[in-house]
C-alpha cells in the first residue's frame, strides 16, 4: 500500500465523462486518470454489466464514499483497478469486497 507522511485512504474526489465509455478520475492524492470502460463492459457475459453499454447508462455514474458506482451497487470496480487503470473481467466486485487503500 501506498503511504504518505499523512494517514490518508485513496478515493475518488471527482469523475467527469470525456467521451464513448471514458471517464477522467481523480483521486485524493491528486492523480488523475483516463479509464476506458468500453473493452471491460463489451467483454462481460453478465447482463447486469452488459446493461451499461448502453451510454444513457453508463453516464449515469456517481460517486459515493470515494467509489465510483452504477446503480445500487450493480457496478463497482477496485480502487487499485482504477487507480492503475488495469480493469478485467475480474475487476468487478460488490461493495462487501471494497478495501480501504492507503496513500
Amino acid at each position: 500500500m501506498k503511504k504518505t507522511g499523512k494517514s490518508k485512504f485513496l478515493k475518488i474526489v471527482k469523475v467527469q465523462y470525456v467521451s464513448d465509455y471514458i471517464l477522467q478520475i481523480f483521486f485524493n492524492d491528486k492523480k488523475q486518470v483516463l479509464v476506458d470502460f468500453e473493452p471491460f463492459l463489451a467483454g462481460a457475459s453478465n447482463p447486469e454489466i452488459k446493461k451499461y453499454l448502453t451510454l444513457s447508462k453508463f453516464k449515469k455514474f456517481k460517486i459515493k464514499d470515494g467509489e465510483l458506482m452504477w446503480g445500487d451497487f450493480d457496478l463497482v470496480f477496485p480502487l487499485n483497478d482504477l487507480y492503475t487503470n488495469t480493469l478485467s473481467k475480474n475487476s468487478q466486485m460488490n461493495s462487501s469486497d471494497s478495501k480501504k487503500i492507503a496513500i
